[in-house]
């Protein structure tokens, strides 16, 4: 942790903004400092020539200080599968994803790439993280242990999967809870960690395996649960043939504990308006995955109807079924598939989700998610002018919510100055 001072452009959310009132919220500080005492924030203000002299300041003049981005989904162990060409879901796990998965039974393959990662999430932006190791319990340890070691908020859960995968990833139900729950005791609230009971989709666990993973959410209630849910139609028509019983794929997780106000469900692209309701009623956070959904043809996300019902959504990257780490190019995606469903975003509404909206989701925003005095110092340093073409837009935008989205459409890791961790730069150019 440290102190410190930046100047920039200051900019985050203290309130939802809406679309009735699409600057709600929005807090612009241009020319502002940023204050910072034992990693956490104590003051945003205007500049003040005297005060800037009595103490040394980071000078970011004319760059964006934002709070650090929340990517709700993302697969670690997925980093060499990115860009896999030409298959759907299930497909490509079977093809690429699983037989990559294998090689997290080495630790050092897990140390190795879990570093790298973190490095690659600091470069574009973001600070924290729920994150999808494989199924050996050494690949969810190798995260934690990366993350506390750079003091980084993350949340992650060893996959849970006993049957419809290789026999090389299978755990058992016995064994998913038991290591699970070493995980639990040694890495959930050390540092800024928090585990997530992560079975990977209903067809890869029995029903004895998902009524454990809800059982490890009712003995630690505190624990979040990542899952996925209505990615693809091939998926929703193989669980109803597994659980027939069930009214829907939500009502699996539903009838075994694993619906709460601490549970991410990944894409939730065919939902029915029963379910929306359901998970609104819950709190769930639904977690909007725009490149993944539009690089394996899964489908297209339905604002609309998630915003009638109140539904939390989130945004996650999904790599590696997503196309990048960016959290830029996350918004970007966001706004493509809502145009295509003829109910797009608003400027602001992806800059939203991606700090304090997740935070929110999370349980988090007395934490992070914004600088309200007293909130950890997670901050990324935004470029508006990093290249040519950005350059150029910017000279003719008129107005914060114009460049901002701007940013998210043009914008990739080349814009992303510095990142930091409790005042900490992890990233820097």
């Amino acid at each position: 942790m440290a102190d410190c001072t930046v100047r920039g452009d200051i900019v985050h959310f203290i309130d939802s903004p809406t679309r009735e009132d699409p600057k709600r919220g929005l807090v612009y500080i241009p020319n502002g400092l940023l204050k910072i005492r034992d990693g956490r924030v104590i003051d945003v203000a205007p500049f003040d020539q005297e005060v800037a002299s009595e103490e040394t300041v980071i000078d970011y003049s004319g760059h964006l200080i934002m709070p650090g981005f929340i990517d709700a989904h993302v697969h670690y162990v997925q980093a060499d599968v990115i860009a896999s060409y030409g298959k759907q879901l299930l497909d490509w796990l079977n093809d690429y994803t699983f037989p990559l998965e294998r090689r997290y039974s080495d630790p050092e393959l897990c140390r190795e790439t879990a570093q790298w990662f973190l490095r690659e999430l600091w470069r574009n932006g973001t600070t924290t993280a729920l994150v999808w190791p494989a199924s050996f319990k050494q690949s969810a340890a190798a995260i934690f242990e990366s993350a506390y070691g750079a003091n980084m908020r993350l949340i992650s859960g060893k996959v849970m999967m006993d049957r419809h995968c290789p026999d090389y990833l299978a755990d058992s139900a016995r064994s998913s809870y038991e290591d699970s729950l070493e995980l639990i005791q040694q890495w959930h609230g050390k540092g800024r960690l928090s585990y997530a009971v992560t079975p990977r989709f209903a067809p890869t666990s029995t029903e004895e395996q998902l009524n454990l993973a809800g059982r490890l959410m009712a003995d630690v209630p505190d624990v979040y649960m990542q899952t996925h849910l209505a990615e693809n139609q091939d998926e929703i028509r193989w669980v109803k043939e597994l659980f027939p019983k069930s009214r829907s794929y939500l009502d699996v997780y539903r009838q075994f504990g694993l619906l709460s106000s601490r549970s991410f469900f990944g894409h939730c692209i065919y939902l029915d308006d029963e379910d929306r309701k359901i998970m609104s009623r819950r709190n769930a956070t639904a977690v909007f995955c725009p490149t993944s959904n539009l690089f394996l043809g899964s489908g297209l996300f339905d604002l609309r109807q998630a915003e009638q019902v109140g539904l939390s959504v989130a945004l996650g990257s999904d790599v590696g079924g997503g196309s990048s780490y960016g959290m830029l190019q996350t918004m970007h995606g966001a706004y493509s598939i809502t145009q295509l469903k003829g109910f797009p975003v608003f400027p602001l509404q992806p800059w939203h989700w991606a700090t304090l909206g997740a935070a929110k989701a999370l349980n988090l925003e007395d934490s992070i998610g914004n600088f309200e005095p007293g909130k950890e110092a997670d901050f990324v340093v935004i470029d508006p002018k990093a290249t040519e073409v950005l350059s150029r837009r910017m000279a003719s935008s008129e107005t914060l919510e114009e460049k901002l989205f701007a940013l998210m459409v043009l914008g990739d890791d080349r814009a992303i100055k510095a990142t930091y961790i409790l005042g900490v730069p992890k990233h820097s150019v």
